[in-house]
């Protein structure tokens, strides 16, 4: 009699009510503005524009150098790393800075699964290099242009979070937009 109490209790307490089943992990949903944007007014041998969400601030690290600056989205979380170089009809010190950002694009080749690298013509006649990274890299999109003799200018995106690339995907696509009205409309003063 026992052993028949035991098993009926056993069986009852093993209903599909009282199973636990866990949700899967869901995504933020993330509302992005409409691309809008203004000149960068900051005194600089460059001008472009820049989406009027953003904030220019000058670039703070050790090694900045003047006419270095960030372009910050604080909505989003992010930001875009400018450098500039004066080149000085100098073909050695060209080749250097084309050199070195080809170099920080491979150095993401650890965890990059693919870069790629494309050459156009801004509509001012400069040359510029993209290069997109994919995989769970630090910066997904980088860029430089140049007039070939006198000026020279780079950007990377880089995000302050930890969050996953295919998370942020739609994110880099609205800076990644960002950025390219920001190179068609760049202008060396010099």
């Amino acid at each position: 009699m026992l052993l028949v109490v035991l098993l009926a209790g056993i069986l009852s307490s093993c209903s599909d009510e009282d199973t636990f089943v866990p949700k899967p992990k869901g995504y933020n949903k993330i509302d992005l503005p409409e691309h809008a944007y203004q000149t960068l007014k900051e005194d600089h041998p460059y001008t472009f524009e820049y989406s009027k969400y953003a904030e220019i601030r000058p670039d703070e690290s050790k090694l900045a150098e003047p006419h270095w600056l960030n372009i910050y989205y604080p909505e989003q979380g992010c930001f875009v790393q400018i450098t500039y170089k004066d080149i000085r009809n100098n073909k050695k010190n060209f080749d250097e800075h084309v050199d070195d950002s080809h170099k920080l694009a491979i150095k993401h080749n650890v965890k990059a699964y693919a870069i790629n690298e494309s050459v156009d013509k801004t509509a001012k006649g400069y040359t510029a290099t993209y290069f997109e990274l994919e995989g769970e890299v630090p910066s997904q999109f980088q860029f430089y242009v140049t007039d070939s003799t006198a000026n020279f200018l780079r950007g990377a995106l880089y995000f302050k979070t930890a969050t996953r690339n295919d998370s942020l995907a739609p994110v880099i696509r609205y800076v990644k937009k960002d950025i390219l009205h920001l190179v068609n409309t760049l202008e060396f003063k010099k």
